[in-house]
């Protein structure tokens, strides 16, 4: 799974952030060249963005596309119009309409301008009609100009959020930082934050449980006979 989202990029450096189990992920990619940046805590998904801080900044000339390694059925094709978007705007936020709303981040828009992505603990105690008002969710799939993003490192560092995590018997307080903070901080400063739509809902399917891997597997075996 991971190595097809990796061949699905656009070409250019690659940096793979590593936690869980990082030897035998380095193992299996160690022939694509890649950057590993590890994780020493798992502080959220703007903590992965501050591990890969020093290949960011070699980078910052570029555009940089953040993805998950659990999402396989996203297309070159739609990796590629993300990083076309930065030609308009400072970030680009891959945006869906599930069937399901589950706990996705749900996009506040204005026309073409992105202005905020409201959190579940917040969003699932709107009235219904508010709700309705905020079908696009958040895919978790994002591209930002290299130079914006590096200029807004040191924000999102000085910002965390205080998160209640379940550590074995007890509750804990831990910091974490949320990728999410940065399209508020770049409208705040009057930068440009858009959005895109995937071409369908099964395209951004996070593999995040046992039926999730089967859908995703039948759905691939699918495409796959599609193309031959």
């Amino acid at each position: 799974m991971l190595l097809h989202i990796l061949e699905s990029l656009p070409s250019g450096p690659a940096a793979l952030v590593v936690h869980h189990r990082k030897n035998d992920v380095i193992k299996l990619t160690s022939g694509l060249s890649l950057t590993y940046c590890e994780q020493p805590v798992l502080n959220g998904t703007g903590g992965a963005l501050l591990a890969a801080r020093s290949f960011l900044e070699q980078n910052a000339g570029a555009g940089i596309v953040i993805t998950m390694g659990d999402v396989p059925l996203v297309t070159g094709d739609t990796y590629a119009r993300l990083i076309q978007a930065l030609e308009n705007v400072h970030m680009a936020v891959l945006a869906f309409i599930p069937a399901d709303k589950k706990r996705y981040g749900r996009l506040e828009v204005e026309g073409q301008r992105l202005k905020r992505i409201i959190e579940w603990e917040y969003w699932h105690r709107y009235s219904e009609a508010e709700k309705a008002n905020l079908p696009l969710c958040n895919s978790g799939i994002y591209a930002v100009r290299g130079s914006t993003l590096v200029d807004y490192l040191p924000v999102l560092e000085s910002r965390p959020h205080k998160v209640v995590k379940r550590r074995g018997e007890v509750d804990a307080v831990v910091e974490e930082f949320f990728i999410t903070d940065l399209v508020e901080y770049l409208n705040d400063d009057g930068l440009r934050v858009g959005y895109l739509h995937a071409a369908e809902e099964q395209e951004v399917i996070g593999v995040d449980d046992p039926a999730a891997l089967e859908k995703v597997q039948r759905l691939y075996a699918e495409r796959s006979r599609t193309t031959l």
